[in-house]
């Protein structure tokens, strides 16, 4: 098993596009980037501790790649923003790859190449591509939030502005 972690804006929307995938064992929700030890979601929401949300994915290489996985991340996000993403504002929804590996890294760096080179977006591409920092779990409320909570998630998302984005430009 390998693991790999994504930033894209609030971490609800970001578990439903890997999940039920052959090789995908796990999606967990939760914290990384920032300066305060084992964060909450009161701490972290206020953009000051420097953490990002993001989804941690295990998954077995073997049956799913690190490839494919980049694959699905962009077409979820606005890489061009830097203020967080859609409705979500602040650095802690900001876009990122956090890689494990020179290879994540390599792989990652080459993705993020043809997202710029497919002059899919007017502004420039800031996603940033980022050495894993320490993960660290999201309250249990949080996790599969869209099965737990699922009308709430519904609204929510619809009035991001996530899926009318994804529409338009993916």
């Amino acid at each position: 098993m390998e693991r790999a972690m994504f930033a894209g804006g609030c971490f609800w929307c970001m578990v439903t596009p890997f999940e039920e995938l052959p090789g995908i064992h796990g999606i967990v929700s939760g914290y990384a980037g920032g300066s305060v030890v084992n964060p909450t979601y009161e701490q972290v929401k206020t953009g000051t501790t420097g953490h990002y949300e993001v989804v941690q994915i295990t998954y077995d290489p073997e049956l799913f790649s690190y490839e494919q996985l980049l694959e699905l991340y962009w077409p979820q996000i606005d890489p061009t923003d830097d203020g967080g993403q859609f409705q979500d504002r602040g650095s802690q929804y900001r876009t990122a790859i956090f890689y494990y590996s020179d290879d994540q890294r390599m792989s990652a760096l080459v993705s993020k190449s043809k997202v710029v080179l497919s002059k899919r977006f007017e502004g420039p591409v800031v996603t940033g591509i980022l050495p894993a920092p320490t993960f660290y779990r999201a309250e249990e409320y949080h996790q599969n939030y869209h099965l737990k909570n699922p009308k709430h998630y519904k609204e929510d998302r619809e009035q991001s502005g996530r899926d009318s984005f994804i529409t338009k430009h993916w």
